[in-house]
């Protein structure tokens, strides 16, 4: 048995009301949230629940847990995380969708050490794994274009082909039944609070231009040339999280958007806008954006901000700083001659802000995967700077607390080896009743720190609406 059983739903479905009917409120489930643009980004979501192995880390230290108790294990998560995808692996697969089971999950920004050697002097005060991948044998797979629901079911963890066979079959009919309990309703509407909530940044105004004079001195004595500054918002969340989700999508629809419920109340809530990696067998895509104005008020304003953008010679360097370093990460996994800029710093429309955006892509070596590219690229140099290491240093020294999630990567690992993962901007980390979220810019030589704090704020619009604030 090479490919998944496979059945399409021949019913309207709601992936809202899906995940609501089916998953909600459980531990590990997901829902991989393609919420704008059908024909180009948007056409594919995917929801699961009941994984038959959860994988996280801290440090070195590794857990796994099969749901018949855990293990604990030492050693680099990336390569354990490898192990595991070629233990349930299959090959040359033909699907409906891109994904048709795999781990889902996310790469924590600070598994950067695991990558490169770097100082570590920032604050950890958030109690989330560094990485968390879960593995999933059946998905709810949603094609926004073709207007079909599939279920996929691989009948993982069993590796004996027959008993293989025989779980696919059973766990497929098992949510095939569920599926068809839904009445299809109109499911959009989210329910309000009057309640005060307050965000309390790690920065102050005054701290953070500093910050960003801080960084450019370092510009001016010749260590990089471009670096990602962020701050981070702390809130009370006196909503469930998936209902700050709701809200968050209603505000901000994205292409890479996602749910993760895991355990003791934690997730992850993103309205990501940024394609980190992408691989299709042996084709690899990256998609960084650098470059931001807010929308207007008006069609005029809106127009004359997509224009200023566009003809910012600043905003276009920056992009430029990382396409180039995006290039140089590609051509280490690459053949030769194979990378190319598909697309150079076009505009992006999306509901609070413009955007410039890139893209990327190369042809896989024969003798690489995923954990080469990932290995390569990881983290990405949208969310770093140029030179990547020294910017990583310096984010090190002046951001003052760790970024955990945020610009790390969310997204799956198919059975198959493809990817698709997001750069984890526009995030809320929610933690023992606290929502985390952080928003940042490149500075560069021509940088203006007020300009640029001001930007932060432009970039946290639609997370500050989520939770019932105007802006900090």
């Amino acid at each position: 048995m090479s490919n998944p059983l496979v059945t399409e739903i021949k019913k309207s479905l709601n992936p809202l009301q899906v995940f609501s009917d089916l998953f909600k409120g459980r531990d590990y489930s997901f829902w991989l949230d393609s919420g704008m643009d059908k024909t180009k980004l948007g056409r594919y979501s995917f929801i699961g629940g009941d994984p038959f192995l959860v994988m996280t880390s801290c440090g070195r230290e590794i857990t796994l847990d099969a749901g018949g108790g855990k293990e604990t294990l030492q050693g680099d998560p990336f390569t354990e995380l490898y192990r595991l995808t070629e233990r349930y692996s299959v090959k040359n697969t033909t699907l409906p969708v891109p994904f048709g089971g795999g781990a889902v999950g996310y790469f924590g920004y600070d598994l950067c050490h695991f990558i490169e050697k770097l100082s570590s002097r920032a604050d950890k005060d958030i109690n989330l794994p560094e990485c968390f991948f879960a593995f999933y044998d059946v998905v709810v797979a949603f094609d926004h274009l073709e207007g079909k629901t599939y279920i996929l079911s691989s009948g993982f963890p069993e590796t004996d082909t027959e008993k293989r066979k025989k779980r696919a079959a059973v766990r497929l009919e098992e949510v095939k039944r569920q599926l068809e309990t839904i009445i299809p309703l109109s499911f959009d509407a989210t329910e309000e609070t009057d309640e005060a909530v307050e965000a309390n940044a790690n920065f102050s105004r005054e701290e953070y231009i500093n910050a960003v004079e801080k960084a450019r001195r370092y510009i001016i004595k010749g260590d990089i040339f471009e670096v990602n500054l962020s701050q981070r918002f702390k809130a009370q969340l006196k909503v469930e999280p998936f209902t700050l989700y709701r809200r968050l999508r209603q505000i901000n629809p994205a292409p890479f958007a996602c749910f993760l419920s895991m355990s003791k109340g934690q997730a992850v809530v993103s309205a990501s806008l940024e394609r980190f990696l992408k691989i299709t067998k042996d084709r690899v895509e990256t998609r960084p954006i650098k470059g931001t104005r807010p929308r207007g008020s008006t069609p005029a304003e809106d127009e004359m901000l997509a224009q200023e953008l566009l003809a910012s010679v600043k905003d276009r360097a920056e992009n430029m700083m990382i396409v180039d370093l995006s290039r140089n990460d590609l051509g280490r996994v690459c053949r030769y001659g194979t990378v190319k800029v598909s697309e150079l710093a076009i505009l992006e429309k999306y509901p609070t802000v413009f955007h410039l955006t890139s893209t990327i892509e190369g042809r896989l070596r024969q003798d690489k995967d995923w954990h080469d590219v990932i290995r390569a690229a990881f983290p990405g140099g949208s969310i770093t700077g140029a030179p990547k290491i020294r910017s990583m240093e310096i984010i090190d020294e002046i951001e003052p607390t760790a970024r955990s999630i945020y610009t790390g990567n969310i997204g799956y690992i198919g059975f198959n080896g493809d990817i698709d993962l997001n750069i984890a901007i526009r995030t809320f980390i929610i933690d023992d009743g606290q929502a985390y979220f952080q928003v940042g810019g490149a500075v560069t030589y021509d940088s203006e720190a007020e300009k640029e704090y001001t930007e932060t704020l432009d970039k946290a619009k639609a997370l500050f609406g989520a939770l019932g604030l105007e802006e900090k």
